[in-house]
């Protein structure tokens, strides 16, 4: 089935919802250990082999346009370097010194020939090779060849850089992608530059992202921001792990248009996350702009951190700066002072450990697939995870 079809057979489910005024239910109430969210022990199996075991989403191909072009950011506590080598291609290290581990490069993004540590000038190439020592001759005998950089896997899909922050993982990304590539390149993040970011603090990881997949909440806790009018009963659509939610109220002018006239702007609506930690709103058109949140987990089970980047269509110089000041302002707010803040008071009637379970009701079917999904990896070994990925839960 090729990408447009399964486009447009998800925008006919959508509108044969609309018209008949339901959505697909899942089978059952998913009840979630409340523990889950706390429990140190389970926080630190998720870091280790959720968050340092599948490839993460650290950036979008239109932030490294040159060879030399980097970025350098700490995830699940590893201080990470990607960048676009002399070839063109995209590589990812371990920002780490092979004398005495001191980072290679300040965290931030920019532009370099070289990485030169700070603390004794051993260089590395932009593709992680030990190119020279401070004062060789003295310092004794090294095998440069032996010494680069620790490389990461890494890789560009869809105009997004994934890298996988555990250097031995099995997991390969078209496998853990499960055939969501071709949906993601419909969103045409190749046409996109980053206008803007902003970092939020958050609640426990799992909290937190339980909102990105949730519609059930818009127009109570939104009601005075962005949830008028919306409505509270999604539909979601699964590639593997990844999850598309989408309104059947969102496709009504396509139930009195024909189906020739549809666009892909109209077709492409609604959120479309990527497992485990990523939320894409907005719209895939010149006019539009995407919000794409990157959570990531804190320092323990009950922080995160959110990087919500605002891209645009087209180049970054024609973006009105007053207009983007504004949704970057409103989004801070929902997302602060509603999600997040109520994330908080979540957490914190969790952590009493006065209720056993959190409930996922069968309208909520894409926070039941998150958790089914965290389990699963979980209980996965390595060998056992392309499996996992290609026949699903």
């Amino acid at each position: 089935m090729g990408i447009n079809s399964q486009l447009q057979e998800m925008a006919r489910r959508e509108v044969e919802n609309f018209r008949h005024n339901r959505i697909d239910l899942a089978d059952e109430v998913l009840a979630v250990p409340t523990a889950d969210y706390v429990d140190q022990a389970r926080w630190q199996k998720e870091i280790d082999l959720v968050f340092k075991r599948v490839p993460l989403a650290l950036g979008f191909s239109s932030e490294f346009s040159a060879p030399g072009d980097y970025k350098a950011l700490k995830v699940a506590g590893v201080p990470v370097i990607i960048v676009r080598t002399q070839d063109g291609s995209i590589a990812a290290h371990v920002n780490m010194c092979s004398h005495r581990g001191n980072y290679v490069v300040a965290e931030g993004s920019g532009h370099t020939t070289r990485f030169r540590c700070n603390y004794h000038a051993w260089n590395y190439a932009l593709e992680g090779d030990l190119i020279s020592i401070l004062d060789e001759e003295n310092f004794g005998s090294v095998d440069k060849s032996c010494h680069g950089l620790t490389a990461l896997p890494a890789a560009e899909r869809a105009g997004l850089v994934w890298v996988t922050l555990n250097p031995d993982s099995k997991v390969d990304i078209d496998d853990f992608l499960s055939g969501y590539e071709a949906m993601l390149t419909q969103l045409r993040f190749n046409e996109t530059q980053v206008a803007g970011t902003q970092r939020l603090d958050g609640p426990n990881w799992k909290v937190a992202y339980d909102g990105y997949r949730d519609f059930y909440h818009l127009p109570v806790l939104h009601k005075e921001t962005i949830g008028a009018g919306l409505s509270h009963q999604p539909d979601y659509y699964a590639w593997g792990p990844h999850v598309r939610v989408v309104s059947p109220n969102n496709f009504a002018d396509l139930a009195n248009t024909p189906e020739a006239d549809w666009a892909d702007t109209q077709i492409t609506q609604g959120v479309w996350t990527i497992f485990p930690n990523i939320s894409i709103a907005g719209g895939a058109n010149r006019d539009g702009m995407y919000m794409v949140s990157q959570l990531y987990p804190g320092e323990s089970p009950m922080t995160s951190t959110t990087q919500q980047n605002f891209l645009h269509f087209g180049d970054v110089k024609d973006v009105d700066q007053e207009a983007l000041d504004g949704f970057m302002s409103l989004m801070h707010t929902v997302v602060a002072q509603e999600d997040y803040a109520t994330g908080f008071n979540v957490q914190s009637a969790l952590s009493t450990g006065a209720k056993a379970f959190s409930y996922f009701g069968r309208n909520e079917g894409g926070g039941q697939l998150f958790h089914r999904w965290v389990d699963a990896i979980l209980a996965a070994s390595d060998d056992e995870l392309p499996a996992l990925f290609a026949n699903g839960i």
